[in-house]
């Protein structure tokens, strides 16, 4: 349940109370975390494993998909991924209660809907692409990859034009920062997005070396300016509070 700093809990004995951006910050920190450790394993101990592809050329960065498929990077990224993919429910909720109390006009609340919609999918597809793994389902793990990149870009602009009618209408210096940050990294997450599937394309055509190291350092980035697309919420919620809560004794039914 999320509150505002001036709301009454009397009527709730609250068993956590967190504020909103103690609760974004950690729900970004666990996968970014979690891909740092897996990536810093990987090139350390399995070097040779994970930076090899079929091409056999000189690559020297891992893709994240082979950084998190060896032992112990794999229990390493589901743990974190399994972890933070209750609280992106919750925050894509909060999105959407959001918007519905924000926006009147029928458009608006259409696109609140297939934002919400769009963030479900994307997080069910990380979770499908971080627990079936290309080994065991190539099928699965492929579509699942599809929807998470195609519901990932869909959300995010989607949010810009939201947060653009948001910034049109309000002169709150927070919402504006927050909409600066989500077109600058939607922008910066498509070129990342154009550039890998380039450089892709490109190490599978003419088996150049190194080419499929810039592939992995694109993945780096895309992954990395959407975490900073979702941390984005430090400033949408950021007087919110994160409450569990159980009824008081005297409640009657």
């Amino acid at each position: 349940m999320l509150q505002g700093p001036y709301g009454s809990v009397d009527r709730d004995r609250p068993l956590i109370r967190l504020q909103f951006t103690s609760f974004a910050v950690g729900t970004v920190l666990l996968p970014l975390t979690g891909l740092i450790a897996c990536l810093f394993i990987s090139l350390e101990y399995h070097f040779e494993d994970s930076t090899f592809t079929h091409c056999r050329v000189s690559n020297y960065l891992p893709s994240i998909s082979a950084a998190v498929n060896l032992v112990p990077e794999r229990y390493i990224w589901r743990c974190c991924i399994g972890l933070h993919s209750a609280p992106r429910y919750l925050v894509a909720i909060a999105y959407f209660c959001f918007y519905r109390r924000r926006f009147e006009r029928l458009p608006e609340l259409l696109l609140s809907g297939l934002v919400l919609l769009c963030s479900l999918a994307e997080n069910t597809g990380l979770l499908l692409l971080t627990y079936v793994s290309s080994t065991e389902t190539y099928s699965v793990h492929e579509n699942a990859l599809y929807v998470f990149i195609g519901s990932s870009l869909l959300h995010m602009f989607i949010t810009c034009r939201l947060w653009y009618v948001i910034k049109t209408h309000y002169v709150n210096p927070e919402e504006v920062t927050s909409y600066s940050w989500k077109l600058r990294l939607f922008i910066f997450n498509i070129c990342c997005c154009a550039a890998a599937a380039y450089f892709f394309r490109r190490h599978n055509k003419f088996c150049e070396a190194g080419v499929y190291t810039f592939f992995a350092l694109c993945e780096y980035l895309i992954v990395f300016s959407n975490m900073a697309f979702h941390m984005t919420a430090f400033w949408d919620f950021g007087s919110k509070e994160v409450i569990v809560a159980t009824p008081p004794e005297d409640k009657r039914y």
